[in-house]
């Protein structure tokens, strides 16, 4: 999804159908509306250019709905879209046509994507690819009427997350898709499939939405890539999904006020890679992870689960790198898939015995060498009390956590204990205790937050001094710097462009409803330094040598807040350095 991938061959084989074999076509309103989605769906993705049967794939693994890659154009200029850009497999009832008919037939329905990597990278990406916004337009409803979706994906990556113009003319195009929709009694979703860091999206994916907003284009859902984060730091990629999540969850009630909490999850979609993604071992999603993703996506009530690619649902290279055919782990074939298939339609029918974990409290502060205990609660949810085994995982370097006793009968309770070394690094840290009986599995969350010192909760590498980003979530131009810098050996430069600020931010959970200071020193134009999400403040200057910058704030009721800073569109480099909060 975000690395190039060859076409293998044309796609052969596939089979001609005809309006009269019951497939809607033409451009109008007078098709027949497709049948919507429902509230929750699993729908992963199938790689269209390899000659697969989407229809006998699907059936083989159990998969009622598809998210079909990709479509693009066959080249730079083109406003006509074709399956992997390639002309002999355009928008038509004779590709992928049957195919999609005997998706339904079963109960299932597909999504069509547009975008993915190669073609974000190579221009070929439709809004970037095409000046007219109406020609966008009448090419996405020629997909919606020729093969009777009830959604589109808009997969942005790369070059098209940075592509002004091309960012504005898509939401255009979809706000007049949506009109037509409305006019001609359809219903239609639109998704954005987007990358993201551990704690959200980063600046380049916000102003995706944001166009949309100024557009009047409805965002149905945001559909986060929790893989390939490419930043060098250890990975536990069920955590990292649900922290990504939760830090879109802010940014979109940011954007959204008057959405409730429920509607607000019901917008977010998450797609895994199965086993090795394209980084390496280090980013690796185990079967393990996928059944705490689908308890918490249940729990949450997100809209989409989906993975990355329904081809990739293997154990065919165990110890392998990353491939298109298997996921380079020792899996049963289809074994993710059967995990997050129960999610479509939102609930699933529960065992005949079942129980449920609960943690209390559900958060705590320490100092660097401090530790604190919680309750960890089961329940009978149906059916016999049975003996539920106890697990901890997601503790950081310098954190031991430990649960006792490790198994207890449904409706008894366990202690959690988490310790912090006097080195620990301060900053926040999501632990998830897993209850597992025979084949269910419920997990629950405990956030530990490691305060700095003189117990005040900090940034971590506010100083840069590591002499590198992380865990800072930064979009392109900004880089570690040996100077100029305020103290110390490093300072962070952020470079913007025309299209972007070069701005890094970092997710910290606080403690809520308290007042807190933001400082740092910057130098530089137009030199910003802020707080959103659960918190909204900022202050910017243009100082030629380094200026302290302060930054008052209050936060609500969950205690998060994204810390930022960045330079402005088209102006010389910002330097920053020493930043906290206290």
């Amino acid at each position: 999804m975000t690395r190039p991938r060859p076409v293998r061959a044309l796609l052969t084989g596939l089979a001609t159908l005809t309006a009269a074999a019951g497939l809607a076509l033409g451009t109008g309103g007078s098709a027949q509306a497709a049948t919507p989605l429902p509230a929750h769906v699993f729908a992963p993705y199938f790689e269209a250019y390899n000659g697969d049967s989407p229809a006998a794939l699907a059936q083989a693994s159990g998969a009622k709905y598809l998210t079909m890659a990709f479509l693009q154009t066959e080249k730079k200029g083109s406003c006509t879209p074709y399956w992997n850009g390639e002309t002999s497999t355009p928008v038509s009832a004779s590709v992928f046509g049957a195919d999609f008919t005997t998706i339904r037939s079963r109960g299932g329905d597909v999504i069509p994507s547009l975008g993915g990597y190669a073609a974000d990278n190579g221009g070929t990406e439709i809004a970037d690819s095409c000046t007219d916004v109406d020609a966008i337009a009448a090419a996405y409803e020629k997909i919606i009427t020729t093969y009777d979706v009830p959604r589109l994906d808009m997969d942005i990556e790369d070059n098209s997350l940075t592509n002004t113009a091309g960012i504005n003319r898509r939401n255009q195009a979809i706000k007049k898709v949506q009109d037509w929709a409305a006019a001609n009694g359809r219903s239609v979703q639109f998704s954005y499939t987007l990358p993201t860091t551990t704690t959200g999206l980063a600046g380049s994916g916000l102003a995706v939405l944001r166009s949309a907003k100024n557009a009047g284009a409805r965002v149905d859902v945001v559909n986060l890539m929790t893989f390939d984060y490419y930043d060098g730091a250890t990975h536990h990629m069920a955590t990292d999904t649900q922290t990504a999540a939760s830090g879109l969850h802010d940014q979109l009630a940011t954007l959204y006020p008057d959405r409730s909490d429920t509607q607000l999850w019901n917008m977010i979609g998450v797609t895994e890679m199965p086993g090795v993604d394209d980084y390496g071992p280090a980013e690796t999603f185990t079967t393990a992870d996928a059944t705490a993703v689908y308890d918490w996506a249940v729990a949450k009530g997100i809209n989409t689960l989906s993975f990355w690619a329904l081809q990739r649902d293997n154990g065919g290279c165990p110890g392998g790198a990353a491939s298109d055919y298997c996921s380079g782990i020792a899996q049963d074939t289809w074994y993710f898939t059967h995990t997050f298939a129960p999610f479509t339609g939102g609930t699933t029918p529960p065992p005949a015995n079942d129980f449920a974990v609960a943690l209390s409290p559900t958060t705590a502060s320490v100092d660097p060498g401090g530790s604190a205990t919680a309750t960890v609660r089961t329940s009978v949810a149906s059916g016999s009390a049975q003996s539920v085994a106890l697990t901890v995982s997601g503790a950081p370097a310098g954190v031991t956590a430990t649960v006792s006793p490790t198994s207890v009968t449904a409706g008894g309770s366990a202690t959690l204990t988490v310790k912090s070394a006097a080195s620990t690094t301060p900053g926040s840290y999501p632990l998830t205790v897993t209850g597992t009986a025979g084949s269910t599995r419920h997990s629950a969350t405990f956030t530990l937050n490691v305060k700095g010192q003189g117990g005040g909760s900090v940034l971590v590498n506010g100083d840069f001094e590591t002499g590198s980003l992380a865990p800072w979530a930064c979009d392109s131009g900004a880089v570690p710097v040996t100077s100029p810098a305020h103290s110390g050996g490093h300072a962070l430069k952020a470079t913007p462009s025309a299209s972007g600020t070069g701005q890094c931010a970092q997710t910290l959970t606080l403690k809520p409803n308290t007042a807190y200071t933001l400082t740092g020193w910057a130098q530089g134009p137009y030199a910003y330094l802020g707080v959103s999400g659960g918190a909204n403040a900022s202050t910017w200057a243009s100082p030629a040598a380094w200026q302290k910058l302060t930054v008052p704030f209050t936060t609500g009721a969950s205690g998060t807040v994204t810390v930022y800073v960045h330079g402005w569109y088209g102006q010389a480099a910002a330097y920053f350095d020493d930043l906290s909060v206290a």
